[in-house]
């Protein structure tokens, strides 16, 4: 595809649906504008999220038209166009639409035709390539997505999201490339196939091109000039005779990441919603989620209610650590003891310490092994709060008016290292002094973190806590354990 940005000119035009206002400028027929009506900006509630843009703050563009495998100049998004009249607004209608035409460029008019529809963020996209010229052409269309790499505004230090370009094939399926990578040309990608699509990622929202039926089609990634990198995806056209017009459909999705949205429109779409390496897991988690949801009609008691679901499947499990635990934390005075007796033979320390734990059936890594077991239940239950945009703008109670966001007051935050401090105590002490301190310093240090993170993530933890809590004090009167 050429590869300079294009300058701002063209005259601009906008369309306005019930879910999105589109800017277009007749330089290319671009997409150079989408404001997302149903979506708030979080840096200022009085806008609303503007994903494509053309501006001193941001660059990020859909861009369409052809090129010649031989050479030939044809029209290209760089082409001044006209565009057709019509409406601007979709009023009572159920879908609105804009045409542009481009001059004979080498003798092949190309003609954009752009329907919008209530409801949806898909845009169904016409490209006809109209040959006035006296022999036949074989163009070859690209469709395109150019951005920058600055970071979004808002993005936390504390957690890291993947931004840039992403594509997908039945042969290597999902893949994301770096922005670095490209800059570098270095990025590994596939290069042809005839099934796939590209996208441009960002936190809770994607763009992606889209072209479903089979047919070949080439994926180039490159740097553009300054700080502007593309991704296309490029489809041969086959031979336009002379005086014959060839069509090719497309679809242009620009929206937030609703995963049962995405997996209708496209095989694999829904992976732009990056659940890093668990996403086996945070899939069905996240269906899970969604279905208490349905129930529930509040994403807050949806996260508490999940929580409580998985402490139900892994309550053995549980149960069996804390027993270790509490079998621990029953014989640690002699442990200590030991120690002061034996501080200056090791050796026999250890053995001593081992005939205790032998006499009264404890394993010291008995609570560590079940803990890990569901670990990566967890993980992948946070990477599920991390990236739903279903929770922007989601109010659990009272001064929680947004689940993506950090608690304006921090309670939950100061909660939930309360809550670490008293399950801290309620473990064993370890043996070796530097140890013990560490097991206090650790979580207030991992705590600090939670100040930061949206109040869904703190929600998640701090109930988990509660209920692992609840049951390892139960565990231990049961077991006659202070």
């Amino acid at each position: 595809a050429p590869a300079p940005a294009a300058p701002v000119a063209g005259e601009l035009v906008t369309l306005t649906t019930d879910v999105v206002k589109a800017t277009f400028s007749s330089l290319g027929g671009d997409l150079v504008r989408l404001e997302l009506l149903t979506q708030v900006d979080q840096q200022d509630r009085d806008k609303r999220v503007v994903l494509f843009d053309r501006s001193a703050e941001r660059t990020y563009l859909a861009q369409t038209g052809l090129i010649s495998p031989t050479g030939v100049q044809l029209p290209t998004h760089l082409t001044p166009m006209t565009v057709a009249p019509g409406p601007r607004e979709l009023g009572d209608g159920s879908e609105l639409q804009i045409r542009f035409e481009s001059p004979e460029v080498g003798g092949v008019q190309l003609v954009k035709t752009y329907t919008l529809r209530r409801g949806d963020y898909t845009m169904a996209v016409r490209h006809e390539v109209v040959n006035r010229s006296a022999a036949a052409v074989a163009p070859q269309l690209y469709l395109q997505l150019a951005r920058d790499s600055r970071p979004l505004p808002g993005d936390s230090s504390f957690y890291a999201t993947f931004t840039g370009p992403a594509l997908y094939t039945e042969a290597s399926k999902f893949h994301k490339v770096d922005f670095g990578d490209i800059a570098k040309g270095k990025a590994e990608h596939d290069r042809s196939a005839d099934n796939g699509w590209i996208a441009m990622v960002q936190h809770y929202y994607a763009s992606a091109w889209l072209v479903n039926q089979a047919q070949p089609r080439e994926f180039r990634t490159a740097k553009i000039g300054g700080d502007l990198y593309s991704i296309a995806m490029v489809l041969p056209l086959g031979e336009v005779a002379p005086g014959t017009t060839k069509a090719q459909d497309a679809q242009l999705f620009a929206g937030p990441q609703e995963e049962n949205r995405l997996e209708a429109l496209a095989p694999g779409l829904e992976l732009v919603k990056d659940y890093g390496w668990f996403t086996v897991l945070s899939k069905p988690l996240f269906w899970l989620l969604d279905q208490l949801h349905r129930i529930l009609g509040n994403w807050g008691w949806s996260i508490i209610a999940l929580v409580v679901l998985l402490k139900i499947a892994f309550y053995w499990l549980n149960a069996n650590a804390y027993k270790s635990m509490a079998k621990m934390k029953a014989v640690n005075p002699r442990i200590q003891e030991l120690r002061e007796r034996y501080k200056d033979k090791p050796q026999q320390m250890q053995q001593e310490m081992m005939r205790i734990y032998r006499e009264e059936k404890v394993n010291p890594l008995g609570g560590c092994l079940p803990i890990f077991i569901q670990m990566p239940f967890f993980i992948a239950l946070y990477w599920v709060l991390l990236s739903s945009v279903e929770m922007r703008n989601a109010p659990w109670i009272g001064w929680i008016t947004d689940l993506s966001v950090k608690d304006p007051y921090f309670i939950l935050p100061l909660l939930m290292t309360a809550s670490t401090m008293l399950q801290t105590w309620l473990n064993p002490t370890p043996p070796d002094p530097v140890q013990a301190k560490m097991m206090w310093i650790m979580p207030l240090v991992f705590s600090v973190m939670f100040f930061f993170f949206p109040a869904g993530l703190v929600l998640y933890w701090l109930t988990n806590n509660l209920l692992s809590i609840a049951q390892q004090y139960v565990i231990n009167k049961r077991l006659g354990v202070n």
